[in-house]
């Protein structure tokens, strides 16, 4: 089976910039590669035309093309004939597309198509109460017509973003994103450096970060010892226009406060698996997600996390067991909780360990990746 993947992003130096969606096709690309099946991923929106291979995988940088009317139905139509004419040489059989800014939409592609819930602008609008541009929307709803089935990593996102899309008999198939577990081993986790709390995500509103101010404020009355490092991309905030959001967070530090918070930016992921070991706690009190890939790396690494509530969340951690689980805007909750943790080291050891064995039994790329060998199997025979 030849399988290809169309993405904005991925993690790869020849390529821009890339997230947790990219992350995520990455791991599923290299376990697919692992079971004997082809894999191609065709990257849009690039600065160049490339094709190169690695690690087994084929692929296809495609330079962002504009035109002086439309460019937003010109570039699709150019990506819709790249796809099949490649699909036609390289006898691809399925190809599988992101919901972010509907891609899909208005092509006619001749293998089959899958989409993944990896987080529309719709969805995420909708956690976070914004309105959503009706453009937006428009392509997001277009893109899904094509489609012969859909992945959602989460039964929470695929629920909602059915209601969201009415999607009332289309087939949408929960399979959670993977990770390849000896890549996240941490073999000494007593070894961390006590009070020190670590947040990993994009620097924005939605991620919750702008509760963080008041939260550590409040685990530094139980906790004096405890300090915060962030590790992120800052991003603009859309609610105030504001270019940065770190400098509103920043203002949000009381003075005796913002001593004890460090913020890195974005650096190597090498470096960033290196604070998640020096870590006592790790924090995600995000608004909207999917999934959360930090999350459960942070988990594999036998991290106790604190984490949003809500629904997706609810699919990832046991709460009380594999991590806690408070709402972000329940400041005094979200830091007692943070507090009990820094002050009881053998509750920090026993909640990591059962993170690592929630990951090992739901979030492993091996089994994930035969789970979705077999769905795209029921769609092409």
């Amino acid at each position: 089976m030849h399988i290809g993947f169309l993405t904005p992003e991925y993690p790869h130096p020849k390529l821009d910039t890339s997230g947790g969606l990219g992350t995520s096709i990455k791991n599923l690309a290299e376990a697919l590669i692992a079971e004997n099946l082809k894999v191609m991923v065709f990257v849009y929106g690039q600065k160049q035309d490339e094709v190169f291979s690695e690690n087994g995988i084929v692929f296809h940088r495609i330079k962002q093309r504009r035109t002086p009317f439309l460019t937003w139905f010109t570039y699709r139509k150019y990506l819709q004939n790249y796809l099949n004419r490649v699909a036609k040489a390289e006898h691809i059989d399925l190809i599988e597309a992101p919901d972010w800014t509907g891609i899909t939409a208005f092509m006619k592609l001749r293998v089959p198509l899958v989409i993944r819930f990896h987080g529309s602008d719709a969805y995420f609008c909708h956690l976070e109460g914004r309105k959503q541009k009706r453009k937006n929307f428009w392509f997001e709803k277009t893109a899904m017509q094509p489609a012969q089935a859909f992945i959602a990593p989460t039964a929470f996102a695929g629920n909602l973003s059915k209601e969201i899309f009415g999607l009332k008999n289309e087939t949408v198939r929960t399979i959670h994103y993977g990770l390849k577990l000896p890549d996240f081993s941490n073999p000494n986790p007593d070894d961390f450096e006590p009070g020190t709390l670590l947040y990993i995500g994009t620097i924005i509103r939605k991620k919750g970060v702008l509760e963080l101010p008041e939260i550590f404020k409040k685990v530094l009355s139980g906790y004096p010892g405890a300090k915060l490092i962030l590790i992120g991309a800052d991003s603009p905030d859309i609610q105030t226009n504001a270019p940065s959001t770190w400098k509103i967070l920043e203002e949000k530090l009381e003075e005796s406060v913002r001593e004890k918070v460090q913020y890195l930016g974005k650096i190597p992921y090498a470096e960033v698996q290196n604070h998640i070991r020096n870590a006592q706690v790790c924090l995600f009190p995000t608004f909207a997600e999917t999934l959360g890939m930090v999350t459960i790396e942070s988990m594999a690494m036998q991290k106790p996390v604190v984490n949003s509530n809500m629904g997706w969340a609810q699919e990832l951690i046991e709460d009380g067991k594999s991590g806690f689980l408070i709402h972000p805007k329940d400041h005094g909750l979200y830091a007692e909780r943070i507090v009990d943790l820094l002050n009881h080291p053998e509750l920090c050891r026993e909640m990591g360990k059962n993170a690592r064995q929630r990951v090992a039994e739901k979030f492993d790329i091996k089994q994930l990746a035969l789970e979705n060998i077999r769905f795209y199997q029921s769609l092409i025979s």
